[in-house]
């Protein structure tokens, strides 16, 4: 499939076939997932953030994995963030439940943002949407991972050196590595690496 054509009407086109595919399949886990998170911790099941996306704020689905006010807990926590600024992650956070640490190792906790493809929001492959708060750090060089759709995966992701970028920088030069060389090809490429990661329980 040519690039043109594939992006102006086959991206759209496998993004809806693809996630609605995946919600049907996926929705007894969902309840089983469900279940779990409302065992495990008090609080929503379902977390929503407030993300930036090519055409400005939306509303973006995860599972919960997080204790209660897991956002308030992150200011003091910020002397051990192992990203780059405007960034935050840990490899230890202690703010993720035990049931939360499996639905991230396997990347089950990104599944309901199948319902922002759906809604149009964001495509499966794509720049990952920075949340609105990080957002306001950002510099104009790193606002050009905005020019096209958020996506559920991107190719920082499946990078083999992903977790050896020193800067945030880092990430947006492979965000628009990927803008640049968009097709078919390299979106179909993602995809079988993120099915890799996730059965092989690494993680993105």
């Amino acid at each position: 499939m040519k690039s043109g054509l594939y992006l102006k009407y086959g991206k759209r086109l496998v993004d809806v076939c693809l996630s609605f595919s995946a919600l049907v399949v996926l929705l007894p886990l969902f309840l089983i997932i469900a279940i779990a998170i409302k065992l495990d911790s008090p609080g929503p099941i379902i977390y929503k953030s407030t993300v930036v996306g090519n055409k400005g704020p939306f509303v973006w689905y995860k599972f919960r994995t997080m204790i209660k006010d897991a956002e308030k807990l992150k200011k003091r926590l910020w002397d051990k963030n192992e990203a780059a600024w405007p960034m935050f992650k840990m490899k230890d956070d202690p703010r993720i439940t035990k049931v939360g640490k499996i639905l991230r190792r396997f990347f089950i906790d990104e599944s309901p943002q199948f319902f922002n493809v759906l809604k149009g929001d964001a495509s499966i492959i794509g720049p990952r949407p920075p949340d609105a708060l990080e957002y306001k750090h950002f510099t104009e060089f790193q606002k050009k991972k905005l020019q096209v759709k958020s996506g559920i995966v991107c190719l920082w992701q499946v990078s083999k050196n992903h977790k050896k970028y020193d800067s945030f920088d880092d990430w947006v030069r492979e965000d628009l590595r990927y803008i640049e060389s968009m097709s078919f090809a390299l979106d179909l490429k993602i995809m079988f690496k993120t099915i890799w990661h996730m059965l092989s329980g690494k993680g993105l």
